[in-house]
């Protein structure tokens, strides 16, 4: 079992920036991708950003250059500097972690419970 906290959101005016952070516990050796999501309001949720194990990222168009997505394995924490932060950009964001159990065979997709971000114009 995995536990994500997400933290860092908040109401910023468009062009400010912000780092969410998503603290992982409990079983986390088993954790391989990391990744953030959004959803705005009345729309589906959506990829913002990802990280392998080994620190390969992909990024949506949208996001790429304003956005940077990191992780710290030894303190099982993933990052998100959002810089130039647009009025689109506002949506609750959610901490994504896979996890692989070798024992059962099976993939496993853990969820944060969201931060909100929200961006004025």
């Amino acid at each position: 079992q995995v536990q994500l906290v997400e933290s860092g959101g908040g109401l910023v005016q468009a062009g400010d920036s912000l780092r969410l952070s998503c603290v992982a516990s409990g079983d986390t050796r088993c954790i391989s991708a990391m990744g953030w999501y959004r959803q705005a309001s009345g729309k589906e949720r959506e990829l913002v950003a990802r990280i392998s194990s080994r620190g390969s990222t992909n990024y949506s168009d949208s996001e790429k250059g304003r956005f940077t997505i990191s992780r710290d394995n030894a303190k099982n924490t993933l990052y998100l500097q959002m810089n130039s932060l647009k009025p689109e950009d506002t949506a609750v964001y959610y901490c994504n972690a896979g996890c692989y159990y070798p024992d059962w065979g099976t993939k496993y997709d853990y969820w944060g419970q969201g931060t909100q971000v929200t961006v004025s114009s």
